[in-house]
């Protein structure tokens, strides 16, 4: 909530000017945390790691993780976090020359719906590469969580007009694609179930 986004911060004061720490204003504690506080809260955030995957790297997700080398996915997601921790622009947006000096910028288009990032308040003109290391007991998926299962994520039909999404859905929305990230969908069958196999070991 105290987030500067261009040149709005929701709790901010008149929602335009950050507080002082100590002094109120962040929604739930009355008060904002110190530049400290925050810094060895990061830190603590970053020693957490994800539960251990019930599911056993076999056969099938040794397979899985040469799909996963030979199509490239290491580029984004990169092991062993599983992301390369960039963002990458929605499409319409361009980024400015400042951007690219001061942010780690990927310049891949994927296609995903701009909406959330580009015409909302809060909106930066990026989505974050997500890390995938977990991703077997998280969902749904994709950034406004259309998607339910990675089954779902591969199949080509998500990009279909008449598409239902499989997970969140606004009451009374009409059928739609969820488009963006293309990688995996021509995959054949094997492969993708391969690849599903190896993301639910992650």
């Amino acid at each position: 909530m105290l987030a500067s986004y261009g040149d709005f911060i929701p709790a901010g004061i008149d929602q335009r000017t950050l507080p002082e720490p100590g002094s109120g204003g962040f929604v739930g504690t009355g008060a904002r945390y110190s530049d400290l506080q925050l810094y060895a809260l990061t830190q603590f955030l970053y020693s957490l790691e994800p539960p251990r995957s019930p599911h056993p790297f076999d056969e099938a997700a040794a397979r899985g993780q040469e799909v996963f080398r030979r199509e490239g996915c290491e580029r984004c997601h990169t092991p062993p976090l599983y992301t390369n921790n960039k963002i990458i622009p929605a499409p319409g947006f361009e980024p400015p020359a400042s951007h690219r000096r001061r942010y780690d910028v990927l310049d891949t288009w994927i296609g995903t719906d701009p909406t959330l990032t580009t015409k909302t308040r809060r909106g930066t003109g990026y989505y974050k590469v997500p890390s995938l290391s977990g991703v077997w007991y998280r969902g749904p998926f994709e950034h406004n969580g259309s998607i339910a299962e990675l089954e779902d994520w591969f199949d080509p039909a998500r990009l279909e007009p008449d598409y239902v999404p499989s997970a969140w859905r606004r009451p009374g929305a009409r059928p739609r694609p969820v488009e963006g990230h293309p990688f995996g969908l021509a995959l054949g069958a094997d492969d993708k179930k391969a690849l599903v196999a190896f993301l639910r070991t992650l």
